[in-house]
Order: structure tokens, then C-alpha cells, then sequence
């Protein structure tokens, strides 16, 4: 599970008004959103904000790449740069999310393993790559080519200064790393394998499943994903922790019905062979592995 800043939200807000005319506050409800101070009227018994005299802008829509894309530009790349290495500055969240993660790894590689994999000529995608901690392991097993993408310039920068520095010049010579959102990998560029790991929490449901779709057409065997379950308890975990304020606070983070994901693999032709999951206090993924 990913924490997203508030800052990377007011980023994206500012770019989206580059004049930096101050707009005014917002108030979200379930019913929409207006500025504060807006005036107030009744809808079926219920207080509801209504705009202003003259026109304003009721609600910014953001786009939830440029969100993902400029924070891990900016702070988040710094601080989940930290979280997946071996370094001692981090705090006791970001250590238990990187025991979750590091988890959530291994089992994937567990999966693949189990499949007896010929690696000699398989290929492999691995989508929201981060800084290679999936896709550097996948390397080692020495497939015939293996892309690594990421949505932010200094992740996949920061991925392939460490295959560099881990892997053989043989398997180095075999992978590729691409700034690229996983929806503009064309359909024509196949691979055996498809990993999706940690990306699908920072997008809401529809976006997730045209992202599922997209991927389906890519990959020939085998897509892996892993996505935040959306459970009654972890729903309630996440509505509490919105309370509170904080620099790790989750702003953006969606949680999936693992039975939508598995009817969006369906329709795409897929069998779920098997799954796992994963839960710490601070990190919770749930993996599919579905065969063709």
C-alpha cells in the first residue's frame, strides 16, 4: 500500500493554474464539492453547499497520473528511495512498509518459480517498476529480455543505477528501463509475462480496470498484479487514518473489490491460478496470478 503526500496533490494544483490566482478552499462532501463560504441550501432535508453569485470553479478535477508522476519526482522518490534499500533512516512505518513490500516481492518470485518458468525464452514486463526490487530478481533468473517501466523519471533512473551496480553485464545487456505510463506501452510490444505490482492503489476503480484491459492485450501468459483489497475493516482503517494529518498522510490511496478485479481478468480471458497476500500494520497487498 502506497502513502501519497498532500503536497504532490497541491502540485498538480498549481500547474493546473500556472497564473497563481489564489482560488478559494474547497469543502467535499459525497454530494460534490464547493468553495468555503459558499452559501448553504436544503436537498431532501440535508444541508449541501451551493456556489456563489458569481461563477467559480465548484471542484478541480485532478488527473491521478500527474499526481502519482509528480510525487514520485519530487519528495516521494527520496523517501521510497530509503524505504526499498537497506538504509537506516527511516522510521518504524516505512520499515514495516518495507518488510510488506520486500513480502509481496518474494511471493511473486514464488509464483514465477513455481511455473518453471523456461527463462531462456521468456520475456518479461514489469509495469510501475520503482526502483527494481522486482525487477532486478527477475534479471538474475536471466530471462531473454526484460522491460522495466515507471510513470516517474527518477524511479527508472534510480532502477537501472542499481541493476547496474547487481547484475552481470550479460544480464544487464538483457533489460531495458522506460519512463513510460503503462497505458502507452503499445499493444504491439508483447511479453510472456506481466507484472503489476503496487500501482493499481493510486487509481480508482474504472481507471484500474481499463489499465487491467490494456495490460491483457500485452501480455501472452501470464499477468501478475497486486492491488489494496477493499474490505470493510481495511475501509474503516483508511477512513480513520484520514483523520489524522501528517506528512506520510494517504491522500490518494484506492482500495479494490478483489471480486471486480477478478471479473475484469475474466472477461479479458484469464484463470486466476493462484494467489497471496499480504498484511502488516502499515502495508496490505493482495497478489492474482492469472494464466492464459
Amino acid at each position: 500500500m502506497f502513502i501519497i503526500q498532500a503536497s504532490a496533490v497541491r502540485s498538480a494544483l498549481a500547474k493546473q493554474n500556472p497564473s497563481g490566482e489564489r482560488e478559494p478552499p474547497v469543502r467535499c462532501s459525497p454530494l460534490g464539492c464547493a468553495p468555503f463560504g459558499a452559501r448553504r441550501v436544503s436537498v431532501h432535508g440535508r444541508r449541501v453547499a451551493r456556489s456563489a453569485p458569481r461563477p467559480r470553479l465548484l471542484c478541480r478535477k485532478l488527473d491521478d497520473k500527474q499526481v502519482v508522476t509528480d510525487y514520485f519526482n519530487t519528495t516521494g522518490f527520496e523517501r521510497w528511495r530509503r524505504i526499498y534499500s537497506d538504509s537506516e533512516q527511516v522510521n518504524r512505518v516505512q520499515r514495516d512498509i518495507r518488510l510488506g513490500h520486500a513480502e509481496t516481492v518474494h511471493k511473486v518470485l514464488g509464483m514465477l518459480d513455481a511455473a518453471s518458468v523456461d527463462w531462456a525464452t521468456h520475456t518479461v514486463l514489469d509495469v510501475g517498476c520503482g526502483v527494481g526490487s522486482l525487477a532486478i530478481p527477475i534479471a538474475q533468473r536471466n530471462p531473454r529480455y526484460l522491460l522495466a517501466c515507471d510513470i516517474s523519471t527518477a524511479m527508472t533512473t534510480e532502477a537501472r543505477t542499481r541493476a547496474e551496480q547487481l547484475l552481470t553485464a550479460d544480464q544487464f545487456a538483457r533489460c531495458a528501463f522506460r519512463t513510460a505510463d503503462l497505458e502507452s506501452i503499445p499493444e504491439t510490444e508483447r511479453f510472456d509475462t506481466v507484472c503489476c505490482i503496487d500501482v493499481l492503489i493510486h487509481y480508482p476503480t474504472a481507471q484500474a480496470a481499463d489499465m487491467i484491459d490494456h495490460l491483457s492485450k500485452i501480455a501472452r501468459q501470464r499477468l501478475i498484479l497486486s492491488f489494496a483489497p477493499r474490505t470493510l475493516y481495511y475501509v474503516l482503517l483508511k477512513r480513520i487514518g484520514d483523520f489524522f494529518p501528517g506528512p506520510s498522510k494517504a491522500t490518494r490511496a484506492y482500495l479494490h473489490s478483489e471480486k471486480e478485479i477478478r471479473e475484469t481478468l475474466e472477461r479479458n480471458g484469464w484463470r486466476v491460478q493462484s494467489s497471496a497476500f499480504t498484511a502488516t500494520r502499515f502495508y496490505f497487498s493482495k497478489v492474482l496470478e492469472a494464466i492464459r
